[in-house]
């Protein structure tokens, strides 16, 4: 019997790990070829892992919530011309002698064991108090090391943004005892020992801590699940990060309604989808973007980065409650009947949980449409590390003055508010508000008879 390596896929260009949520078959479990054998996740999206072909499962090289990297070896599969009744038999045989071989492949779970013995560190959060974002891999080694958030949020990190790496958290460790316990160190001096107290307190007292909320007789608790967890932490990150402001425009999209209702059968009848009103305020942002692209960029601490491509992110509402933000990349290069289906076609995956990793990544820009549910305008929290984004409010009838050659009067017209946030590091409100304003003249001014 032959032995196959399971590897964790590459899931997207700026995927690099993933966390093992639940193995779906056992050691000696018989599996078929494209059959799933375990659940991961990567940040927002759930996916499976299959078979690459038919055997026996014979070694699972990683347990439930172990964060791998993308190529590390996470099964063992024996495959070829045994009998199904001696192939449980050679998984069994088989493994003194795989075991010996997966231990190098398999880096992380000896040093989890070892380390989890050696100290008891408790979980470490996903953003620090300073804005900090800590990927599940140097989470979990700072948790099997015993090292804490404080200590993180000490260590100079080299990637973008100062984010600490995992080579930047290994490099510390050594040196923990000497370098990084500076603080420690006068401590230890008997002369010194009342003098580091003083000079700890008022940095441990600086750190904003939530007030403590107790329970009441009858209430309810309820646990975050994983993904509420993780948006709760972006939001959280978001407001830490950037000084938000919002500006509101109410805008006139009565042809714009009646354009759709004149074209959506035909539109239907010859592209197979239906057009909604997302696609069409997709391409007012696009446009306008692409007339102000100074809204299309991302901060590294001083250094504003003026992204090339326009990828659009789509808030989309997911089934269990939560939320999740697909990305349309370079949306700029596609027309109307493209980004209906684009918008379609992403939605209806995201609510079914079949995004791919790399469909959630790479946003310069959101739009998140509250009018789904009935809300007329809102104030949307930044989805960083964007500078910006749109909420587009309820389409309603409404009484309204509209100028005309005879005069003043007033009229029947389908209103709509656009709430535009933005990061005022980079986007004044000179900018933000021309930004919106024009998105809102582009939609006013759409033509009733125009072609799609």
């Amino acid at each position: 019997m032959s032995q196959i390596d399971i590897l964790l896929p590459k899931m997207g260009e700026s995927v690099a790990e993933a966390t093992i949520i639940k193995w779906l078959k056992n050691e000696g479990d018989r599996v078929e070829a494209d059959e799933p054998i375990v659940e991961i996740a990567t940040d927002k999206v759930d996916s499976e892992v299959p078979a690459p072909e038919a055997g026996i499962l014979l070694k699972r090289l990683v347990n439930d919530g172990d964060v791998v990297k993308v190529g590390q070896p996470i099964a063992q599969i024996g495959s070829g011309a045994g009998g199904g009744s001696s192939a449980p038999a050679a998984a069994t045989n088989g493994a003194p002698k795989a075991t010996p071989a997966a231990a190098p492949a398999a880096v992380t779970a000896p040093v989890r064991t070892s380390a989890s013995v050696a100290t008891s560190g408790g979980p470490v959060a996903r953003t620090g108090p300073s804005g900090k974002f800590y990927s599940p891999l140097v989470r979990n080694i700072a948790e099997n090391e015993g090292v804490s958030l404080a200590e993180l949020e000490s260590i100079a990190g080299s990637g973008q943004g100062g984010r600490v790496t995992k080579k930047d958290l290994l490099d510390y460790l050594p040196n923990r005892g000497t370098q990084g316990a500076g603080g420690a160190a006068p401590a230890a001096t008997p002369v010194a020992t009342s003098t580091p107290a003083p000079v700890a307190s008022p940095a441990a007292k600086a750190e904003p801590q939530a007030p403590k909320v107790l329970p009441g007789e009858g209430d309810e608790l309820i646990e975050m699940d994983r993904m509420r967890k993780l948006i709760s932490d972006h939001m959280v990150m978001s407001k830490r990060t950037s000084p938000h402001v919002t500006s509101f425009v109410e805008a006139d999209v009565t042809n714009l309604v009646r354009w759709r209702e004149k074209v959506k059968k035909a539109f239907e009848q010859r592209e197979g989808e239906k057009i909604t009103v997302t696609p069409i305020f997709i391409m007012a942002i696009v446009q306008a973007i692409k007339e102000m692209p100074m809204v299309n960029v991302q901060v590294d601490g001083y250094t504003i980065i003026k992204k090339k491509d326009i990828n659009i992110g789509m808030a989309a509402a997911l089934p269990s409650g939560n939320l999740i933000v697909p990305v349309i990349k370079q949306a700029d290069q596609l027309n109307l009947v493209g980004l209906t289906k684009k918008v379609n076609d992403l939605a209806a995956r995201a609510r079914a949980g079949k995004l791919q990793p790399d469909e959630i990544q790479g946003g310069t820009y959101t739009v998140t449409n509250v009018g789904t549910f009935g809300n007329v305008l809102g104030t949307p929290v930044i989805n960083q590390p964007q500078v910006a984004i749109m909420a587009t409010g309820a389409i309603r009838k409404k009484p309204a003055v509209i100028e005309t050659p005879e005069g003043d009067m007033i009229a029947v017209r389908h209103m709509m508010f656009l709430s535009h946030s933005y990061d005022h590091r980079v986007v004044d409100g000179a900018l933000g508000g021309r930004f919106v304003r024009r998105v809102a003249d582009i939609l006013e001014n759409w033509s009733i008879d125009q072609a799609f």
